[in-house]
């Protein structure tokens, strides 16, 4: 997790990835400890005790920065417009950037989730260099036609959308549903 608004995005998708017993490294940057603290009213802690294992993102010898350590995958989840430009610059001076440069590396599934409104032209390129270098740019976008009843109904189902790119079943949101003409 990253300094950018989205924070209950990650939250749900962490409960829905311990649900399904699937296990999750966690990193949490400094500036995503200041989101978590204003968006995530259960608080960090909530987080971490979703996580089966928690690195600081100072260390780079965690075994999530090594690409000899089996991964399904890596989100980043809010992904801010300062970790994507670094990623996409090949910059790996933490542990999410070096964890990061290791999946696209190894060619393994890296999802980031920009929630930043507008993109600057900048932001755009950097975005465009990850995606042509293989990650999945999943932009906070919520739809509509779910009718959504409350922000948790759009949070689930952009937690739904991440899940769905490392084929993890959930029962966050129920896709579209066109009616016969």
């Amino acid at each position: 997790m990253t300094g950018a608004s989205g924070a209950p995005i990650a939250f749900s998708a962490l409960k829905a990835l311990r649900a399904a017993d699937r296990p999750v490294a966690l990193v949490v940057s400094r500036g995503a400890e200041a989101v978590i603290r204003e968006e995530v009213p259960e608080g960090l802690a909530a987080l971490e005790r979703l996580a089966a294992a928690r690195y600081d993102d100072s260390d780079l010898a965690a075994p999530i920065a090594s690409g000899s350590r089996p991964s399904a995958g890596m989100a980043i989840v809010p992904c801010s417009g300062n970790t994507a430009a670094k990623v996409a610059l090949g910059l790996a001076d933490t542990l999410i950037l070096r964890a990061a440069q290791v999946h696209l590396k190894e060619r393994r599934r890296l999802v980031v989730v920009p929630r930043e409104t507008p993109l600057s032209t900048l932001a755009l390129r950097h975005l465009t260099t990850l995606s042509e270098l293989g990650a999945v740019v999943l932009v906070a976008a919520p739809p509509y036609y779910i009718h959504p009843r409350s922000v948790g109904d759009l949070t689930d189902y952009l937690a739904g959308k991440l899940l769905d790119q490392f084929g993890v079943p959930h029962s966050l949101y129920t896709g579209w549903r066109a009616e016969a003409r």
